[in-house]
């Protein structure tokens, strides 16, 4: 059991992979049910209302037209997905998106991000990925929009994508860190280095430490403050999560994975989640859907031992439990 105090969670499948270059994302908000996800967040005290899953247009097959594939149909799920989030947020739960790819993070965030101005609060988007998602339709090599979101969320990108929500743009760049990273193309690292993104990539957690990093990209978070976790699947090393359509090696460990998700939870701030690119038709018997719902159960309290966050103290072992 948590000692968090855990709002009511709403989990929103979104089950597209419109946005992606290779078929199958589609699948994941199954594979997260069939893993347990609504069990274990049940077992970590949350009560957990599953709307089921949204409806929107198939994948076409497209190839890209003018730097962008399937923009109809990518524009149609982040809008559906957009009022889906708002609502659950409106209504004082927690959303969580089962995707599908991470062009969803549009709709998702710019929904999130609208709740958030309309209340003062001030909102952290934490984007665990492999890949920093801030291509352009002159930048990418693909067109495929899964590597375009948060570009489009900080105004670069078609007006209907980065205009979602009634307010463009949705975010700016200094609400987002960027964890795990390690993998960007050519043009678009100087495009994020323009825009000054900040980014948290596999050399940093190699050379500082995962614990480091997070205290980092945690730091000046309050009571006043949404914390929302975008958690890319292909974020963790492909030898623990292969069931991706975008491995990159080097990633994230198991024991570093689960150190973010906690330093996360211990926050107590978090307040909306998505979860993408779990592809099961390239996972080994839903290991990688196994995965991330032992991390997501981690975003929700469970630890090894009981720790209470106390304001300007760090506990560790049992000293906590103790006091």
């Amino acid at each position: 059991m948590s000692h968090l105090f855990l709002p009511d969670v709403s989990l929103i499948g979104t089950p597209t992979d419109v946005g992606a270059g290779v078929r199958g994302a589609s699948m994941g908000p199954e594979a997260l049910r069939v893993a347990g996800l609504v069990e274990k967040l049940e077992r970590c005290g949350v009560d957990v209302k599953d709307c089921g899953n949204l409806q929107g247009p198939p994948n076409p097959g497209s190839p890209p037209v003018g730097g962008f594939r399937h923009l109809e149909e990518v524009i149609a799920w982040n809008k559906i997905l957009h009022e889906a989030v708002y609502q659950e947020i409106q209504d004082g739960r927690m959303p969580v998106v089962l995707g599908g790819d991470h062009c969803l993070g549009i709709g998702s965030i710019s929904a999130v991000a609208k709740h958030c101005r309309e209340t003062g609060k001030e909102l952290r988007i934490l984007w665990l990925d492999a890949h920093a998602d801030f291509n352009t339709a002159d930048l990418t090599p693909t067109g495929n929009i899964h590597g375009m979101p948060v570009a489009c969320l900080c105004g670069y990108g078609p007006d209907e994508l980065t205009g979602i929500g009634g307010h463009s743009p949705a975010i700016r760049p200094d609400q987002v860190r960027q964890i795990g990273i390690r993998s960007v193309d050519d043009g678009e690292k100087h495009f994020v280095r323009s825009v000054g993104l900040e980014v948290f990539d596999m050399r940093c957690i190699g050379e500082m430490g995962m614990r480091h990093v997070m205290e980092q990209a945690l730091s000046g978070i309050d009571q006043h403050t949404h914390i929302h976790v975008s958690f890319d699947v292909d974020f963790l090393d492909p030898d623990i999560a292969p069931g991706v359509g975008t491995t990159v090696r080097g990633g994230p460990n198991y024991r570093e994975a689960r150190l973010c998700m906690e330093m996360i939870a211990d926050t107590g701030r978090l307040g909306s989640l998505d979860i993408v690119e779990l592809n099961p038709a390239l996972d080994h018997r839903n290991m990688t859907a196994d995965l991330a719902v032992d991390l997501v159960e981690s975003l929700f309290g469970k630890s090894t031992l009981v720790r209470v966050a106390r304001t300007g103290k760090q506990y560790f072992g049992t000293r906590a439990a103790a006091e």
